[in-house]
């Protein structure tokens, strides 16, 4: 069976704000307007040293976080040890 839903006197059927939206359930991914045509292209692949080069800088980074939180956490213990509890 078909609803019938309740029309508006003054709803002509306009999108004024779209609710797809990033890490919702319904997010589709593109908007159906030619995305790839705007630069949106979402199905871009890496391969071979882009790929690597990729892996690389992520990986540089991560280790960049857990040397800065390494280093904190040497510079607490060091604090604590000569200085609070000396």
């Amino acid at each position: 069976m078909k609803k019938n839903r309740k029309g508006y006197d003054d709803d002509d059927g306009r999108t004024i704000a779209g609710m797809n939206v990033d890490g919702m359930p319904w997010y589709s991914g593109s908007t159906g307007k030619g995305d790839e045509q705007n630069g949106h292209n979402t199905h871009e692949v890496l391969r071979g040293p882009y790929r690597r080069a990729f892996t690389w800088g992520v990986l540089k980074a991560a280790l960049l976080v857990m040397a800065v939180f390494v280093v904190g956490y040497f510079l607490f213990i060091l604090f604590c040890t000569k200085i609070w509890f000396a």
